[in-house]
C-alpha cells in the first residue's frame, strides 16, 4: 500500500519555494564554473607570432660612428628600420669587449674570457644546441653565417654533455677554419642562399668588415664598412619581409660584439678590448612581429640578455644564461598575459 504525505497549504508552499530555491542554486553553479572555464581559457597566452629569430652581429664599430650620429652612415637602420622596431641605445658589452667573448655571450648567454684567435670553444652550448635538441629538428634548421672565419667555434663547446652534439649548420669564413676572412657581400650573398634552400629557424649571421678596417688603420673604409653594412641589414630585412617563409614571423635582431676605443686611448678607435665606454657602448635594434613598434629604450641591457629572449620567442628552456628576457620588448598586454 504506497504511503501519501498530505501537507498543509503553507507548508507545501515552503517545500515548492525550497525546491526553486535549489534549482537555481544549481544553475547558478554550473554558470559560474563555465564563465570560469572560459575565464581560464581566456587568460592562456597566446603564443608568439614569432618562429624565426634571425641575428645580425656587425663586427665591432664604435657607437659614436653608428647610433650616436644619426643618420650619418647608418641611414637605412636609423630612419627605415627603427620606426618598425625597438632600439635600445644602451645596450652593452659589459664584459670582454673582443670578438670571439662577444659573440659567445650572445649565444651562450654567460660571459666568458675565451681565445680570440679561434683556438678556444665556448664552455658552454649555445642556443642552436639547446633548440636542436628540444625540437629534434636537423642542423639544417640552424645555421651561423659568418665572414670571420674563427667564428666556427659558436657551433660548438667544451661542456662535456654537449660536445659534438646537436651541432648546428655552418658557413664561417672563405671555406670554414683558417680560410681567412671574407667580405661581407659574399656572406649576405650566402646568407640569402641557405635562407632559401635550408629554410632555417634559428641563424646568426656575423659582418666583420667595421672591424677588420678599423684594426688595419684605415678610417675611410672603416666608415665606408660601417655604411655597406647598414645597406646589407636592410637589403637583409628586405628579403625577410618578402620570402613567403619568413614573412610576418620573423624577429631580426641586429647588435655588435663590441665597440673601440675611445679617441686617446690605447690607440683609439683602431683598437678595442677594454672596460671603456667606447668598447663597452654597443647597439641592440630589435624589429618582429611580436615586437612594439617605433619604442626607443634607454633601460641599460646587456648582450647576455639575448639569448633568454630567444629562448623565450622560441619555446624551448635555456636556464643557463646569466642574462634576462628583455621585457621592454613587448607591449604592456603582452606582458600582463605572460606575467612578465
Amino acid at each position: 500500500m504506497a504511503i501519501r504525505f498530505c501537507y498543509s497549504p503553507a507548508k507545501q508552499q515552503l517545500l515548492t519555494r525550497y525546491t526553486y530555491q535549489q534549482f537555481y542554486t544549481f544553475v547558478l553553479s554550473g554558470i559560474l564554473l563555465l564563465l570560469a572555464s572560459f575565464s581560464s581559457f581566456a587568460a592562456k597566452p597566446k603564443p608568439f607570432r614569432t618562429k624565426n629569430v634571425i641575428i645580425v652581429v656587425i663586427d665591432g664599430p664604435r657607437y659614436s660612428e653608428t647610433w650616436g650620429n644619426v643618420p650619418g652612415y647608418i641611414p637605412a637602420m636609423s630612419a627605415r628600420m627603427r620606426p618598425k622596431g625597438v632600439f635600445f641605445s644602451n645596450f652593452l658589452n659589459d664584459a670582454y669587449t673582443y670578438t670571439n667573448a662577444g659573440h659567445t655571450a650572445i649565444t651562450t648567454g654567460i660571459n666568458q674570457p675565451i681565445d680570440n684567435n679561434g683556438n678556444e670553444l665556448p664552455a658552454n652550448p649555445s642556443i642552436f644546441q639547446h633548440w636542436l635538441k628540444s625540437t629534434g629538428k636537423p642542423a639544417t634548421a640552424a645555421w651561423i653565417i659568418t665572414s670571420k672565419d674563427k667564428l666556427n667555434i659558436l657551433g660548438n663547446t667544451l661542456h662535456p654533455d654537449w660536445q659534438n652534439k646537436y651541432l648546428p649548420s655552418q658557413n664561417c669564413g672563405v671555406n670554414g677554419p683558417g680560410s681567412g676572412y671574407r667580405a661581407d657581400s659574399l656572406t649576405l650573398a650566402v646568407a640569402k642562399q641557405i635562407l632559401t634552400r635550408d629554410k632555417p629557424n634559428l641563424v646568426l649571421i656575423n659582418f666583420m668588415e667595421p672591424d677588420g678596417y678599423a684594426h688595419a688603420g684605415n678610417w675611410d673604409y672603416y666608415l665606408k664598412g660601417i655604411s655597406r653594412d647598414d645597406r646589407y641589414v636592410k637589403q637583409l630585412w628586405d628579403f625577410l619581409r618578402k620570402n613567403k617563409n619568413y614573412k610576418n614571423n620573423t624577429t631580426l635582431l641586429v647588435t655588435n660584439d663590441h665597440g673601440r676605443h675611445l679617441d686617446g686611448i690605447d690607440g683609439g678607435w683602431i683598437e678595442h678590448g677594454d672596460n671603456c665606454a667606447g668598447c663597452q657602448h654597443i647597439s641592440l635594434l630589435a624589429l618582429g612581429p611580436d615586437f612594439k613598434k617605433g619604442r626607443m629604450v634607454a633601460t641599460q641591457y646587456t648582450l647576455v640578455d639575448i639569448a633568454p629572449t630567444i629562448a623565450w620567442l622560441l619555446g624551448f628552456n635555456f636556464e643557463q644564461a646569466q642574462g634576462h628576457v628583455i621585457p621592454d620588448l613587448f607591449p604592456k598586454k603582452r606582458l600582463k598575459e605572460l606575467n612578465l
